[in-house]
């Protein structure tokens, strides 16, 4: 956990109220996760607003930027735009608890709340499944569509082939 000390938001001698914090996300810190990433070359800006209450601590983190992502048709790299938000409460009990995941348990005598998994996960759930870069031609989309594999529609023999005995147990379900 010492690699992430960086990404600590100490709260202990703040004052009651709003408090906000910035991170500048780069390589370096996907590097801490010993993780493979999908893209390259990350420029990101973290923003943790953290609203703190005597009993609890509520924290608002913006995620914005850009990566670099391969295109899945054409095998060219751009530039992907990351934005997103999320808010969690952090409590304090006897000992951490991440189970729910809008709702975070922290042990009572702990003075700082590490944000970096939070924002690791962000920006990971932020890359989509499919890479289409924006410059992709119509055309492309075409010629792709072209050469892909087409739906086979079920026929309804494959349904008779079931055995008699089963048939008439459905019967009697979809009499009920």
């Amino acid at each position: 956990m010492d690699k992430l000390r960086n990404y600590d938001v100490s709260f202990s001698g703040l004052k009651n109220g709003k408090h906000e914090f910035k991170f500048e996300i780069d390589k370096t810190f996907f590097q801490l996760f010993d993780t493979e990433q999908e893209f390259t070359n990350p420029r990101i800006e973290v923003n943790v607003l953290l609203d703190k209450h005597t009993t609890f601590l509520e924290f608002e983190i913006k995620i914005k930027g850009l990566v670099e992502l391969v295109c899945d048709i054409t095998n060219e790299d751009f530039d992907y735009p990351i934005e997103n938000e999320i808010k969690i409460l952090v409590n304090f009990g006897e000992e951490y608890d991440d189970s729910n995941e809008d709702v975070i348990t922290i042990p009572t005598g702990e003075h700082a709340f590490n944000v970096a998994h939070l924002i690791y996960e962000n920006v990971m759930l932020s890359i989509p499944m499919k890479k289409i870069s924006p410059n992709v031609s119509d055309e492309d989309i075409q010629i792709l569509d072209q050469f892909s594999p087409k739906e086979i529609e079920e026929t309804e023999e494959e349904e008779h082939d079931s055995d008699p005995r089963w048939d008439a147990l459905k019967k009697l379900r979809d009499n009920n």
